[in-house]
């Protein structure tokens, strides 16, 4: 039978997803503890893979194996075994075969958000959580040069030297940009507006460092740096010497896939309603 779990994770402490020799990443620890629940080797095939440093809401993987297990067992023995940091959100079972679900080749978009804390102060209790600027941003411009990402396009301005996606064209369907603004208190003469900036994402597929790439040039947009036109001409160069340095993973947050409504999983997690 095939398996498909919801996972969410604090990605602080760990080397990213994908399983490496260090034994110190999301995708280990998962394995690990599927192994202890099951007494057997178990082989997870995820959604989309995470830096080190990035956290997940909802990614979702898929195994294979011949225990017969209600979902919540699969959920409360698997996070038995696993790292407070790290957790199974949900479990079913899943149609296996050539029209059965995968995790990655079933995914009809993926969704990443940005949170950014806007303040003059670093963060403290939100520290690898959140980015940080001490510069105050504007939306308006930031919106007019996401715009200017979106549909599909050659994204090698914005693409890691190391990325091994097999073509740098992908579709870009929306990115969403708000401001909360913190306290209710009127600011004195000089004091900067301070609040949480959330910056939100959704495409086909992402290359490696694609959005933090992204993330760097609308900053540049958003404190005047660069003018709103300029995203075009990064867009245009296909090279990623002419963008902006590819900004911290702190405040970057795996949303998950998007799947068709007929294998019945679940869109969220209980941790999106955390997200700031």
């Amino acid at each position: 039978m095939r398996i498909a779990l919801g996972v969410s994770y604090n990605g602080q402490a760990y080397n990213g997803w994908q399983s490496q020799p260090s034994g110190n990443t999301v995708q280990d620890h998962l394995e690990a503890a599927l192994g202890r629940f099951t007494a057997q080797e178990v082989s997870t095939i995820c959604a989309g893979r995470t830096d080190a440093g990035v956290h997940g809401l909802m990614q979702v993987v898929h195994f294979d194996t011949a225990l017969q297990r209600a979902p919540n067992s699969w959920v409360r023995g698997t996070n038995t075994f696993l790292p407070k940091d790290i957790a199974v959100q949900w479990a079913a079972e899943v149609p296996e075969g050539l029209d059965g679900f995968h995790s990655r080749a079933c995914a009809m978009a993926r969704r990443y958000a940005y949170v950014l804390l806007q303040s003059p102060v670093r963060p403290s209790v939100d520290h690898g959580r959140v980015g940080w600027i001490f510069q105050p941003l504007d939306a308006e411009r930031m919106r007019a040069a996401a715009a200017l990402l979106l549909g599909e396009h050659d994204f090698s301005s914005f693409r890691a030297a190391g990325c091994q996606a097999k073509t740098p064209v992908k579709t870009l369907h929306r990115i969403d940009i708000h401001y909360r603004q913190a306290g209710q208190a009127p600011m004195r003469d000089g004091q900067m507006d301070c609040g949480y900036w959330h910056f939100e994402f959704e495409g086909n597929a992402f290359l490696h460092h694609m959005i933090r790439n992204i993330m760097g040039c609308l900053l540049y947009v958003g404190q005047g740096t660069k003018p709103v036109e300029w995203m075009q001409q990064v867009l245009d160069a296909r090279s990623r010497e002419v963008a902006a340095p590819t900004f911290s993973p702190d405040g970057l947050y795996f949303l998950g896939p998007i799947y068709d409504a007929r294998w019945g999983l679940p869109i969220d997690t209980p941790p999106f309603a955390w997200l700031p």
